[in-house]
């Protein structure tokens, strides 16, 4: 466990449940603060920080709206004073054939995949600056690297976040803040599950076993798997890893 030797605060979008209330809690037990903020409250993710001896503040909002970022900007320095450490976790993984993608779709998934990183990145990127530390992890996924079908849009927007991150990181080095892509592989996750049906027209079951099978961790991955490497992008250890995009599926993806 990476303990942070100063105060901080960290900002995690889609909090309330899955992988981002992982990430909440374990950077909680670190040492941090949190903000956590989804579409839906996030009592039970406040209430996890808060059981870590941290403080927490759970906040509603739709991270693809200029105007709600700003309010989540506002409230977040209003209640700490600062924030050191934004993770950008919100998204949607929805399946679909190319051809059934239409405009709207295509919108409706970058505005949260693409855009909102970039929003949130623009509201709390100055208050990192003022104070010469920061970290940014924006959430990838391991599909860049594999040959998916009915995910066109889907990569698309990943592809799109580790363009993103490689090039905030060169623009923000020189302040002392890191920008990261942590690439997960399919994870066992309400949202996941929700979905109800695989990617190249398997069952959900058939997709969890067969990319288990392929791993060289031969087990499915769960949002616990996923917090070691985010402790560390969020520390003060990694004050040099910067604009790199790192797997974490169980070894599928090599690179």
């Amino acid at each position: 466990m990476t303990k942070m030797s100063k105060p901080r605060v960290a900002v995690i979008t889609g909090a309330a449940g899955g992988i981002g209330q992982a990430f909440a809690e374990r950077l909680a037990k670190d040492g941090a603060d949190i903000v956590a903020v989804d579409l839906k409250v996030g009592d039970e993710t406040r209430r996890l920080v808060e059981a870590q001896g941290q403080r927490a503040l759970a906040l509603t909002g739709d991270v693809t709206d200029p105007v709600q970022v700003e309010m989540i900007r506002l409230k977040a320095l209003a209640e700490f004073g600062k924030v050191d450490i934004l993770i950008n976790n919100a998204g949607i993984y929805p399946i679909k054939d190319f051809s059934d993608i239409s405009w709207e779709d295509w919108r409706t998934l970058l505005a949260l995949n693409l855009d909102a990183p970039f929003l949130m990145s623009k509201a709390f990127v100055p208050t990192m600056v003022a104070n010469g530390w920061g970290r940014i992890v924006n959430l990838a996924s391991n599909t860049f690297g594999l040959s998916v079908s009915g995910l066109s849009h889907y990569i698309a927007s990943k592809g799109g976040i580790i363009g993103f991150t490689r090039g905030l990181a060169s623009d923000l080095g020189i302040h002392g803040i890191t920008v990261n892509a942590l690439a997960p592989g399919l994870t066992r996750t309400p949202g996941v599950l929700a979905r109800g049906v695989g990617s190249n027209g398997r069952s959900q079951d058939e997709e969890f076993q067969q990319l288990a099978q392929a791993q060289a961790i031969r087990r499915t991955l769960v949002p616990r798997d996923l917090v070691g490497m985010l402790s560390y992008l969020a520390s003060e250890e990694s004050d040099v890893f910067t604009g790199q995009t790192v797997y974490v599926d169980g070894g599928l993806v090599r690179g």
